[in-house]
């Protein structure tokens, strides 16, 4: 009885917000989202953010026209404060030959001998390139005020994206990947970098992160092909392939939806990569689109994700909510049919938001 008396008011709040296409139009939401998470997805640059919703808006119109070069940025939209509060990207293929994915694959390597009878096992880093690489989910940031909210409003705006994947197939590969922030220091150092990186490009971290954004080729021209960790600093050795504090929310979401370690790393920080079969995640796997029909709202029923395509502004929109299980239709109420610009009949994307 306690948890049915509950529900009703998590799913009003729910209906304060929604996900939208990131248009030109939200250049001051995603500035003032920047400054609390500058990362190469979403630096905090205004000029680059620009650029970064312009190709947005590209990607969602259409205008765009090579699925493979498409960049879709998605933000969480507070109707009541009538603000963006936090912000995702699909960037559609990662590795094309302009622009080639660059990690750092991490093996095991076995040295014994016999004469000191000694035996170790290194961990070895090898650069690698992939010139057509998978689909990799990024740029999620939440305002520091909605991290941790009863209404979990940041998985909502991490799950989209496999709902949006799922509406439009066939644009997208056939792995989906996601980088995982390591343990950084307070001032946003990496301690690989540091005993790595540096020593072969003489550049801060924060230097060649700017630099990366623009253009990768001193990594191929100066990165070795392949190092021993074992003869980097404890500190560098600790943080390959660790999930920082931040992130650990991030790494079980992934897990539960069906990704797993992939043994690569990001070569500037040790970050690590998750992977997983774009058929095989969850939430892509069990995404179905169905007719609406004229109904009443369930509020003690499952929470999904349900969204909608549009050929213009505002190209796409998905609305929280709580629906009874998965059945031939989705029952709406006039209001939210109004919300997503259907009648009864249209077609709609349903995923759980679990």
């Amino acid at each position: 009885m306690p948890s049915s008396r509950r529900a009703p008011p998590r799913s009003e709040a729910e209906h304060r917000f929604e996900i939208r296409a990131a248009t030109t139009e939200h250049l001051v939401d995603l500035c003032e989202l920047a400054r609390h998470l500058n990362t190469v997805n979403l630096p905090d640059d205004p000029v680059a953010i620009k650029q970064l919703l312009e190709v947005s808006e590209q990607s969602f119109s259409g205008e765009l026209r090579d699925p493979k070069k498409r960049e879709y940025i998605f933000v969480l939209w507070d109707a009541t404060l009538a603000r963006a509060i936090g912000t995702s990207m699909i960037i559609a293929q990662l590795g094309r030959r302009a622009a080639p994915y660059i990690y750092l694959e991490v093996r095991s390597e076995e040295k014994y001998s016999a004469t000191l009878d000694r035996h170790f096992i290194h961990r070895v880093l090898t650069t690698r390139y992939s010139y057509d690489g998978p689909t990799e989910i990024g740029g999620l940031v939440m305002h520091p005020d909605c991290r941790r909210s009863p209404e979990r409003l940041g998985s909502l705006i991490s799950y989209v994206r496999f709902l949006f994947i799922a509406m439009h197939r066939a644009d997208f590969r056939p792995q989906v990947l996601a980088e995982l922030l390591p343990p950084l220091e307070a001032d946003g150092t990496s301690h690989l970098w540091e005993a790595y990186g540096r020593r072969f490009t003489g550049l801060s971290y924060r230097e060649a992160d700017q630099l990366s954004r623009r253009n990768k080729e001193f990594i191929r021209s100066l990165f070795p092909d392949e190092i021993y960790a074992s003869l980097l600093s404890d500190e560098a050795q600790r943080v390959i392939g660790a999930v920082g504090s931040e992130t650990i929310g991030v790494e079980k979401m992934l897990r539960r939806i069906g990704f797993s370690y992939a043994e690569r790393v990001d070569p500037f920080d040790g970050g690590p990569h998750f992977v997983c079969d774009t058929e095989r995640v969850s939430l892509v796997r069990d995404a179905r689109e169905l007719p609406v029909e004229l109904g009443s709202s369930a509020p003690a029923g499952e929470r999904c994700l349900v969204g909608c395509s549009y050929p213009e502004r505002p190209y796409f929109r998905a609305l929280p909510l709580r629906l009874p299980p998965l059945g031939e239709r989705i029952p709406l109420t006039d209001a939210l049919l109004a919300r997503l610009d259907l009648t009864n009949g249209g077609l709609v994307w349903r995923t759980p938001a679990p």
